[in-house]
Order: structure tokens, then sequence, then C-alpha cells
């Protein structure tokens, strides 16, 4: 008799992972992925897996349920309820997934069926595990959209994939990963690809689902300040060994292993971007000291740029709309921006996907037209400019994209990747072209034989540090930064944050830091503009912003940051959760 077939409780943890080892077949050789891990999850338990990527976080979790590709062994133990759930057959399989553990994957738009509505995907989950008929499935599908607060279920019901946005995708995944009351919930990076507001109402959903249902949540991140939101336990992997474990507190509090101690001291902190601390609720408290400061910073940023001359970029009015084509209508991404951004500081750029902050990056190097307005870039009017005018613009703009894997060509070496803006800008060739690709290895921290290297043969850190040094080969006066470190790992984020403020440090130029990462922004700017809607709602000194956010929607985003302290993220969320209260009432 199977452990499922057993109607006396099973007393034990409700997960047992025991010396859990996966490896994959390379070029004839077992290449290990993970090694011989041990932990348990408890109902109504939270435990967090975290580590860079390439830890074996997320191979060792799908290897539970038999998610990896053929080329993959694994061996050791894993229970479910007290049975062995590794190496089940076929129709029991089908039944643990879905039915018993569900997974919450990273990409919702990936992981959804795009030709199928929503509706349909959770219907069929349902009529999959319990054999209902179409109209009892369908009202139980409309019961789970409504449980993980869509705002308008029927709608969602009957909407594909694409017609959802990314936070209303994530909601849908987690109501059909849902639908079948699962024991346990593995959740892989489910906010990455979120804005900071959405990420908190997912992690605030998912918080409550998992004290209402009862259900225990393995949650695998990297993201430190999402641990300590939503996880009670924690295990530490590096190179597919655990290195350390124990509760959230206690190793947030007093890590032990170097990597852990690594990993937390490389978490951007919103309000520690300067000397000192900055309290970022204590103005949404009502904080008189707080206003005073803000006041302070204010006067003190209006003094400096009041010497700073002529702004390197200057929006007036400006707005920006993508022209019609075909069928669809002209669009208006930004309407009646204005900002200023001058030599030697850097203005971080902010708010959610769709608020209009990449559009702003894209128009202030021609690559969309302006509609409205006066742009001048790096002393040239680009508001009707030509080919011939954006070509001289170019020679004065770098631009660092989010993905570098996807912004350098596959097919050249690292040091023609480099070369090709001086080659083409500049005309240098044979020694001088190598010596100046050598300086720029040199001042984005590579070695100088990474030269012949491709981009495969880097890692995602070494990757931007290439887009870096390819962007700074003409030494420009404006870099654009469009969330550059979105896509790396913590500690990797880290490295190169610190790069670009050294780099901007020394070299001077006017730096646009376009991010969704509040956190990340404040560790580099000097301003900050935010966004919603098309919109610039606010713009200052970032300890102005920071302090005393004078827009309801700029304190809504600064709520929403997690930091990586289990105490201070419990008063933040409370704070977070009288300030929604306070603004819905």
């Amino acid at each position: 008799m199977s452990a499922h077939d057993n109607p006396t409780p099973y007393a034990g943890p409700l997960l047992e992972v025991s010396g859990l080892s996966v490896d994959f077949a390379v070029d004839g050789f077992w290449v290990p992925a993970a090694k011989d891990l041990n932990y348990t999850v408890d109902r109504g338990e939270s435990l967090a897996i975290v580590g860079e990527s390439g830890s074996g976080k997320s191979a060792s979790s799908m290897a539970m349920l038999g998610l990896l590709p053929k080329t993959a062994r694994v061996r050791g133990s894993v229970k479910l309820n007290g049975e062995e759930i590794l190496n089940l057959d076929p129709e029991r399989l089908r039944h643990v997934r879905g039915g018993e553990i569900a997974v919450i994957f990273q990409e919702p738009m990936t992981a959804l069926n795009p030709v199928f509505t929503i509706g349909f995907q959770i219907i069929e989950t349902l009529r999959t595990h319990y054999g209902w008929s179409p109209s009892k499935a369908k009202e139980r599908a409309l019961e789970l959209l409504d449980l993980v607060d869509l705002p308008d279920p029927i709608k969602a019901f009957n909407s594909y994939p694409h017609q959802l946005s990314g936070g209303q995708r994530q909601r849908a995944m987690i109501a059909q990963s849902l639908s079948c009351d699962p024991k346990l919930l593995i959740a892989d990076e489910p906010t990455t690809a979120l804005d900071v507001t959405v990420q908190a109402e997912i992690l605030d959903l998912m918080r409550d689902l998992r004290h209402r249902l009862d259900s225990a949540v393995l949650i695998i991140t990297h993201d430190m300040g999402v641990v300590a939101d939503i996880a009670e336990d924690i295990v530490v992997m590096r190179k597919g060994v655990i290195v350390e474990r124990g509760t959230v507190q206690g190793v947030f509090d007093h890590p032990q292993h170097p990597y852990t101690q690594q990993l937390l001291a490389a978490v951007p902190r919103i309000g520690v971007g300067g000397d000192e601390v900055i309290d970022t609720t204590a103005a949404l408290d009502g904080d008189t000291s707080a206003l005073r400061l803000a006041e302070v910073a204010a006067r003190e940023d209006a003094e400096r740029r009041s010497k700073l001359g002529d702004p390197v970029l200057s929006f007036e009015n400006v707005a920006i709309e993508y022209p019609k084509r075909g069928r669809v209508p002209a669009f208006r991404a930004v309407d009646d921006a204005t900002l200023h951004i001058y030599r030697g500081e850097v203005t971080g750029l902010v708010g959610e996907s769709g608020s209009g902050k990449s559009t702003i990056g894209r128009a202030a190097i021609g690559l969309i037209p302006i509609a409205e307005g006066t742009a001048n870039v790096v002393g040239y009017d680009i508001s009707n400019a030509n080919r011939h005018l954006l070509h001289k613009v170019h020679r004065d703009v770098g631009i660092v994209f989010q993905d570098p894997s996807s912004s350098l060509n596959p097919r050249l070496p690292i040091w023609q990747s480099i070369g090709e803006p001086l080659l083409l800008a500049e005309g240098l060739k044979g020694r001088a072209l190598e010596r100046r690709v050598g300086e720029l290895l040199d001042a984005v921290e590579l070695p100088r034989d990474y030269r012949s290297r491709y981009p495969h043969e880097l890692s995602g850190g070494q990757k931007q540090r290439i887009g870096i040094a390819r962007a700074l080969a003409l030494e420009p006066k404006l870099l654009i930064a469009d969330e550059p470190t979105s896509a790396l790992d913590v500690s990797v984020q880290a490295t190169v944050l610190e790069l670009l403020r050294g780099l901007q440090r020394d070299l001077g130029f006017a730096c646009l830091f376009i991010s969704h990462d509040l956190a990340v922004v404040d560790t580099l700017s000097d301003r900050l503009i935010v966004m919603n809607h098309g919109k610039i709602v606010e713009q200052g000194a970032t300890g102005q912003i920071l302090r005393n956010p004078t827009d309801p929607y700029t304190q809504r985003l600064i709520a929403a940051v997690p930091v990586p302290d289990p105490q201070e993220q419990k008063r933040r969320r409370e704070a977070r959760a009288a300030l929604l209260a306070s603004q819905e009432s």
C-alpha cells in the first residue's frame, strides 16, 4: 500500500529531500548540478532556496517532478507525505503534478499556452484531475480567479495570456496552480519579471493563500528582499551544494558562510545610497525631521546644479508617440515630459513597465521621433532630426542595454564588438585600435586576453561589462543605461553597479539610469524622476524624493520595495497596508 492510499495522516514533514543529486550528460561526462541535498518542509511552512544562477536550485526542484530533460540523471530520495515520488510510474506522477505539487514558473507568458484562453487552461486542469463537467469546472475556475484578486474574473477567464498584464498573468498562473488544492507549491523566481508594486501584491497573495489553504511553499529566488518578506526558513546553495541553512531571521542576523555574507552584502537597499541611512517610511508616518532633511537635500541639489552650465539632455514639454501601423492606431507613450540632466550627474528614471521610461531613453537617441515639445541632446535639437544630425548625436551618446546576450553579435569576438564604434566613427585601425580596446577592457576590469573570446564564452556579468566598454568607447557626454542589471544575479549586479559608479566618477559623463528597481537606482543616482502612465509625476534630489515623496504613486512605489531584513520588512509591509488603505479611503 502506498502512502496516498493510507487514510492515517502522515506525522512526518510534508516534503523530505535526502541525498538528492542531479547530473547532466555533457560530451560524454556527467556534470553535477546539485550534490547530496538534504532538507525538509513542513505543512504551512515557507522555505526559500537561494543562490546565483547555476547554483542548482531550479534543477534540483524540477527533478522532484521529473521535469528535467533525458540527459539528466537524478539520484537520492524525495518523499511527499511519506511517499517516494522520484521515479514514480507515469500515471501516478501525473496525479502528483498539479494534484499534490504545483509549480509557479518565472515567466507566465511562456508557461501559459498562448492559443487558449485562461479559462480553458484552468478548466482543462480541473477536468484532467477530477473529471468534472465543463459547467462545474467553469464555476470553480471563476472562484479561483476571484481568489487571486483579479479585478474582473470573467474578463480574465475569457482572455488570452497576451491580453493580460504581467501581474495579471502571474495571478492567472497561480490560480491554475491552486486549482487542485496542492499540498506543496514550488514558486520558481515568481516575481523576477514583475515591477516592485506588482511583486508586493503577488507576495501578499501567496502569503495569504498559504495561510488560508495550509499549503507549504518552496520558493526559489536570488532576491533576498523576497526571502525576508515571505519565508521562515532558508537554504543557501552555491555550485550545487548547500552551504548554509537555518531560519531566515537567524541567517540574516548572523550569516556564517562567507558566500551568504557576500550575498547579503551585495543586496542593494533603498535609503542607503549616501553616507547615512534614510528611513523611507518615516516621512510616510509624518516624521517632521525627515521632511526637514528632504528640504535640505532639495536646496543642496539646486545649488549644485546652478554651477553646472547647460544640460547635456533637455526635454521641454515633450510628447512621444508610436506611429500608426496598419489598423493599430498611433499610441502616445509619453506626454508633457520636462527633464534636465547635467554633466557629471546620474539621474535615475523609475516606474512600472509601460510607464514610458524606456521610451524616453529611445527618444533621447533618436530611435523614436518627438511628437511635441523640444528635445535637446548633447547640444543638438533633435525635435525634427534627420539621419545626418542623429549621426552626430550618436557620436556623443552611449547606450547600455538590458540583455547583454542579445545586444552583442554572437559571431564577433569581443575586441571587434568593442572596437566597431572606434573603427566607424574615428577610423582607428591596427595597433591604435588594439591599444584602445585594451584600455577599455582595463576600465571595465576584464583581462586583456578576453579580447579574442566570443560572447557565449562569457558570463552574464562579463557580457554586461563588454556592453559598458562598447558604450564608453567614444567617450560619450551622455550614457543611457536601460535596465542594465535586471538580468544579473545580485552579487554580479553589485559589481557592475560599483563599476558604473567608478567610471562615471572618473569620466564625468551624464547618465540616465532607467530601472524599475528603486533600490538599484538609489545606489547610483543624484536625482530621481518617477514616471507613471506616460507622465512624470515627481522629480528631484534622491534624498528629497525618498524622504518626502509627495505623489501617491511614488509613496506606493517606495513602500513596496522589499528589504533584506525580516523585522524591517514586516514593519514596511504594515506601513504599506496602512498607506494603501488611506489612499483608497
